[in-house]
């Protein structure tokens, strides 16, 4: 058509109809350029030992206490709806991550309370309130909180039963108290009164896109593998199963039970006794733990169906495979880092600096319907002050 041969008002009519609708195809090109995250995966932001209580060099400062470093963490972690994850090959790559549904902190949620350092009363009312009461502020599907999933680690039950070194307070469970009653939801909640390790302890599992959860108290000791063994018997074969505990597969010998004299927590033997299994490779907790490890991969080939392994306490961000003590099992595990005490990231005192542009946590992925899961290390520091995510390495495994 010619344009030009109709009348001038009819011309304009047809250039503003035009230009609208190319407008209106650019805006729907861009909206159509923004894939968000299926609906059949479920996300988690994953990460450990946050040592409230504790303090680093942080961003040029020294001393820095763990409360202003996790909240500087939280800040970066409130903005991943926004993000993009990578084009790795993985579950969901390349979409806009919208929703979280969990979040997962595998202890060492509050620091050792030894002298110099404050309680752990202090410290889980820093914890709750950067976490739990609203500074989290990532949501689900449903527009509902994150759900948090936490376990404890070795601090947090020192704590709780006391030290090899003096601490101040002598003991104080409200950390494990409060883990316990969030996790477990007992009918007459504990009290820090009423609290006791030996019967207390915090394991319990989830079923979440098809896969079954355990959250296990410090390592699946003996006294553990009791409670897991019943928890998987009414799980079937063909489902996965992962584990999320405190220590890695290979276990810390001094958390096992003094196998000396009485058996008690002092500063000559140096056992913490947070795993309640009497240690059996030898007198001190610098041997190996050969006999420990080879128990748990018993356990570990009864259910193959256990296919992943999540842990913190020594911490830096590491995706690698369990071969047991005798290279007779593979299992896939996935170490987190710490925003305090990271092996290459934190620091333990200060004259110690580690490199901060490493500091990183994890978000899972899990795709319902093919069973893949990807796990992808996501770095907050990289600059040094307040910055915008970055992605590191990832993995991707099959978990039928």
């Amino acid at each position: 058509m010619n344009l030009y041969h109709l009348a001038p008002n009819m011309r304009h009519k047809i250039w503003r109809y035009a230009l609208a609708i190319f407008f209106l195809t650019v805006l729907l090109s861009c909206q159509k350029a923004i894939v968000y995250a299926a609906p059949n995966t479920v996300q988690i932001v994953y990460t450990s030992d946050t040592h409230f209580g504790w303090h680093r060099t942080f961003r040029g400062k020294i001393n820095v206490d763990a409360n202003s470093v996790n909240k500087a963490m939280i800040q970066e972690i409130n903005t991943l709806p926004e993000v993009t994850f990578p084009k790795d090959g993985g579950v969901n790559q390349g979409t806009k991550i919208g929703s979280i549904d969990y979040m997962i902190i595998t202890g060492d949620i509050v620091n050792r309370q030894q002298i110099g350092i404050q309680s752990a009363s202090a410290s889980w009312a820093q914890f709750s309130a950067a976490y739990l009461n609203g500074g989290i502020t990532l949501k689900n599907k449903e527009n509902k909180p994150v759900s948090f999933l936490l376990t404890c680690g070795n601090h947090d039950v020192s704590d709780a039963i006391g030290y090899t070194k003096p601490m101040s307070p002598a003991t104080d469970a409200t950390s494990m108290v409060n883990i316990y009653n969030m996790m477990l939801s007992p009918a007459v909640p504990l009290t820090n009164a009423t609290y006791n390790y030996q019967t207390d302890k915090i394991n319990y599992s989830r079923n979440i896109a098809g896969v079954h959860f355990m959250f296990i108290n410090m390592w699946p000791d003996s006294i553990a593998r009791i409670w897991m063994q019943q928890d998987l018997s009414s799980v079937s074969m063909s489902t996965p199963v992962m584990i999320f505990t405190h220590d890695p597969p290979i276990a810390d010998p001094k958390h096992f039970t003094n196998p000396n004299g009485g058996h008690g927590i002092n500063s000559t033997d140096k056992f913490e006794n947070v795993l309640g299994e009497v240690f059996k490779d030898g007198k001190t907790p610098k041997s190996s733990t050969t006999i420990e490890q080879r128990n748990f991969v018993t356990f570990l080939k009864l259910h193959p169906n256990i296919k992943a392994y999540f842990h913190g306490h020594d911490n830096f961000n590491q995706f690698y495979t369990y071969y047991g003590p005798d290279d007779d099992i593979q299992l896939n595990v996935f170490r987190v880092d710490s925003p305090m005490k990271g092996d290459i990231s934190g620091t333990d005192a200060p004259d110690r600096v580690g490199d901060e542009s490493k500091i990183s946590f994890q978000v899972i992925s899990i795709d319902e319907d093919t069973k893949k899961m990807t796990v992808r290390e996501c770095f907050w520091n990289k600059s040094g002050v307040t910055s915008h995510l970055e992605w590191g390495d990832s993995k991707t495994i099959n978990l039928e």
